[in-house]
């Protein structure tokens, strides 16, 4: 099943949304700003994605420039982040079986589904 992590107030988000209804396919939307996720789950789509922790963080978030950017964090620090404060995951994710893509341009999200 294709999942799509959500954040409908984004317009990227919505573009990648508009591509995964567009495609026909059945798939999930997970609003992970209201459905956090945990460490366990960040990993594997980190996994997924073939990248590091701090590939996925918003840098221009403000939590993340008043209390983490300049400082020298673990994989595990980053990801924890991510868990208490979700609006730093960059968006949207879109996972098909092993496979990830984060939608930035959203017409990345068409080659995996």
């Amino acid at each position: 099943m294709i999942k799509i992590y959500h954040n409908p107030r984004c317009s990227k988000s919505r573009q990648g949304l508009a591509i995964l209804e567009a495609s026909g396919k059945d798939f999930e939307t997970i609003k992970y700003l209201e459905d956090v996720l945990t460490a366990k789950e960040l990993e594997s789509i980190i996994s997924k994605l073939g990248i590091k922790p701090m590939d996925l963080i918003r840098k221009n978030e403000a939590i993340w420039k008043s209390d983490f950017k300049g400082k020298t964090l673990s994989d595990k620090e980053i990801i924890e982040a991510m868990v208490n404060h979700p609006k730093l995951i960059e968006r949207p994710i879109v996972v098909n079986g092993e496979k990830a893509v984060v939608g930035r341009p959203p017409e990345s999200i068409s080659e995996i589904i």
